[in-house]
């Protein structure tokens, strides 16, 4: 991933300032900085939520500036975001499901999940990966805040991504689900480019290579 002279202002305020990167893949970087400084900014530009007011972002040697957040994700870039954001009424294993099916094709409303042996194959497998097996079943708006944080990895992994954007992966998490959290995106890091936004030192010093 690369931005070259990456600018985004709202009314007088500069949030992204002409900002040049270059990230190398098989590195798991990190965006650090006070609150304000910018950095879920840079996560909207690079993923399409917002469009720069000057520079270009390159994904793999394409320019990606400007295309609509729906193109870059089928690209091959995928994020979280800060205030978590999971479909609470469903399970754990159906919000994967829809998230697969969504990211693919249309939705078809009378489709039963478990008759699609590709979506059913690729659920199993993120459940493994995200270390929800044994929550499938349950309701998503009855989990803990640490493992409504791993779902929504999960549903970020499930169209399989080159590159994972995560924000503020652990913020508000306990010592013990920041520990688990930490343990899944190293382990994830071996197999997918993740850039992360995090305000916990701890987190960045141990997971990241930049």
């Amino acid at each position: 991933l690369e931005t070259c002279n990456l600018t985004r202002r709202f009314g007088g305020l500069t949030a992204v300032d002409n900002l040049s990167l270059a990230l190398p893949s098989g590195q798991l970087h990190a965006i650090i900085g006070p609150n304000g400084a910018g950095k879920t900014t840079l996560f909207n530009l690079i993923s399409g939520l917002l469009r720069p007011d000057a520079g270009q972002v390159l994904f793999r040697g394409r320019d990606i500036t400007g295309l609509p957040a729906h193109e870059i994700s089928r690209l091959g870039i995928k994020r979280t975001l800060q205030v978590k954001s999971v479909f609470a009424q469903l399970t754990v294993a159906e919000n994967l499901w829809i998230t697969f099916e969504g990211s693919n094709r249309f939705l078809h409303p009378l489709r039963d999940a478990e008759s699609d042996p590709v979506a059913r194959e690729r659920v199993e497998r993120t459940l493994e990966q995200i270390g929800l097996t044994a929550l499938a079943r349950r309701q998503a708006g009855t989990l803990s805040y640490g493992d409504v944080a791993l779902l929504e990895i999960g549903m970020a992994l499930i169209s399989d991504p080159q590159l994972l954007l995560l924000d503020e992966p652990t913020c508000g998490m306990s010592p013990a689900e920041t520990e688990r959290a930490v343990a899944k995106i190293r382990e994830l890091a071996r197999s997918i480019d993740l850039i992360i936004i995090e305000h916990d030192m701890n987190v960045v010093f141990e997971i990241a290579n930049d």
